[in-house]
């Protein structure tokens, strides 16, 4: 059974008019203030008039500060006796591990190497570079190949500058992409952690952090402001939403199996598992995209 994102926050969300319906929550650490705190209600709560968010029992709302934010039950009380507070329909799109290899693929690994040589995220310094060994290296699309249509037609080519042709919708651009080691590039694909380009580039865990990944600044290497092979910051803001939105909003969304040794029945398990045929989907472009857009 795949595991609910809920399982180990300690704040909750309520309303003020209903406090025993549940809006979602958060599983907090030691980089999360009042002040990003209520970034991240900006993208998960829409209103329809100011509102304040309140620590239950306490009767103070919260400021946009830098102190840290504490745990427990915050109610969302609105400015007018008669305003509404509801959670975002905002879609949160199913991730999976890319699978693809074409040429476009390889040459989007190697402008990301050449770029970051470390993972950008810990500072893991690649020394084996230089024999072309980048065992425990992957380079990370910020926003997933198995969405290379919904890329395409929303448009999200715009935040790529750096593209090899008018026809290039630059999801294989490196601007879309980061150096990580492995099992960093796993948690980024799961929105286990993320990136905000508006809070100095500071990484928030929404997970356990077993690799101590919260608090840390995503490394310079990748985000020269006069570089033209810079990570966009708009990708990145577009999956810092994605976060908020996979962790925070009602139960969150399942955790998925990506363990599959030879001779599992994937297919047996993925139908078994929470929404199956939005992942059969997902797997299935995941594998077929870089097939037919390469050139």
């Amino acid at each position: 059974m795949a595991a609910r994102r809920s399982q180990r926050r300690n704040v909750h969300l309520y309303t003020a008019a209903e406090p025993d319906r549940l809006l979602g929550g958060l599983r907090l650490h030691s980089s999360v203030t009042t002040k990003s705190f209520l970034v991240m209600l900006d993208i998960l709560i829409v209103a329809d008039c100011p509102y304040n968010v309140i620590l239950r029992n306490s009767g103070v709302a919260l400021t946009a500060t830098d102190e840290p934010l504490r745990p427990g039950i915050y109610d969302l009380k609105p400015d007018s006796p008669v305003g509404v507070i509801s959670v975002t329909d905002e879609p949160c799109i199913l991730r999976v591990l890319s699978h693809t290899e074409s040429g476009r693929d390889r040459q989007f690994r190697q402008m990301v190497r050449e770029r970051d040589g470390k993972c950008v995220i810990t500072g893991l310094v690649n020394t084996d570079a230089d024999i072309g060994d980048w065992t425990i290296f992957e380079t990370a699309h910020i926003f997933p190949l198995s969405h290379g249509e919904y890329f395409r037609n929303q448009g999200f080519s715009r935040w790529v500058t750096n593209k090899r042709s008018q026809d290039d919708t630059g999801i294989n651009s490196c601007q879309n992409g980061l150096l990580m080691q492995s099992s960093v590039h796993q948690l980024f694909d799961g929105f286990k952690f993320s990136i905000n380009p508006d809070d100095n580039y500071k990484i928030t865990s929404f997970d356990s952090d077993l690799l101590g990944l919260d608090g840390r600044t995503l490394d310079p290497v990748c985000r020269n402001p006069n570089d033209e092979r810079r990570v966009s910051d708009e990708l990145l803001r577009w999956h810092f939403r994605q976060a908020v939105l996979a962790n925070m909003r009602g139960a969150g969304e399942p955790v998925f199996e990506f363990d599959f040794p030879p001779g599992t029945d994937m297919v047996g398990e993925i139908r078994s598992g929470p929404e199956p045929a939005k992942r059969m989907e997902a797997e299935l472009f995941s594998r077929l995209d870089g097939i037919y857009h390469t050139a």
